[in-house]
């Protein structure tokens, strides 16, 4: 009988002192107590799993020690021929762990591939509760969250990113549906500038950056004022701080 893939949700990040208490403010305990009692897991960075289950082990003893856990990684740099081999351990019956390196695994993550691959095998797929961003910039902005799609990253060429964004914009207003975007960290700065310049100036932006963590900053504003904000050195410090970009077409 094969085992259980577990979908197991990750904090969003913090600085390392506030880790212990966002653990048990994020991460359910019977989440907690699930993950503690595995000892096979596929994550997108072993070094940041290993210090999630070393966290989790001060309130829940590990069911195997740390040194023993098998790891096996699953990253944007793993061939598909890799997924069979991950799914190994299933078939001869141990439960597996998914992590993703923050939030909830398979979501924008590579991890989506091996749950497909799990299904088309037969074995069990399990979510389990966490944070994530997506939902919860969705909850926070104001926005539709009756109607919503989540594209991921733009073009990075400004030009052909500006397109992309008139084309959204353009389905925003004919479907009334939100659009979530994602951006790396570091180029925050130039996704606000080129929705705050792309858009109608009476579309609504949401930008939450931080989300759960002690340094969240959520706000919503319409494209003009975005501009405003942004040309009067107004716009918020979110640096390589991980953001959700939302907009809606009025």
């Amino acid at each position: 009988m094969s085992g259980t893939l577990y979908l197991i949700p990750n904090t969003l990040g913090c600085a390392e002192d506030q880790q212990q208490t966002l653990l048990q403010s994020i991460i359910p305990d019977t989440v907690q107590q699930m993950s503690a009692g595995l000892t096979h897991f596929v994550v997108e960075n072993a070094k940041t799993t290993r210090a999630y289950l070393k966290m989790l082990s001060q309130q829940h003893p590990l069911a195997t020690p740390l040194q023993e856990i098998v790891m096996s990684e699953l990253n944007v740099n793993t061939p598909v021929s890799a997924l069979e081999g991950l799914l190994a351990p299933l078939l001869a019956g141990h439960d597996i762990g998914l992590i993703s390196e923050a939030g909830v695994p398979a979501v924008a993550d590579p991890g989506a591939n091996l749950v497909r691959l799990a299904h088309q095998r037969g074995i069990k797929v399990r979510p389990l509760v966490g944070p994530s961003s997506l939902l919860l910039a969705l909850m926070a902005s104001g926005l539709n969250g009756q109607s919503f799609a989540f594209h991921g990253y733009l073009p990075t060429d400004a030009a052909q990113r500006t397109k992309r964004i008139k084309e959204l914009e353009d389905r925003s207003r004919k479907e009334k549906q939100t659009q979530l975007l994602i951006e790396t960290p570091y180029r925050n700065a130039a996704m606000l500038d080129a929705l705050a310049n792309s858009c109608h100036p009476g579309t609504l932006i949401c930008v939450a950056t931080d989300l759960s963590l002690s340094t969240e900053m959520i706000n919503t504003s319409t494209a003009a004022e975005w501009k405003a904000k942004i040309q009067a050195n107004k716009a918020p410090d979110f640096h390589k701080k991980p953001s959700v970009f939302l907009f809606l077409a009025q």
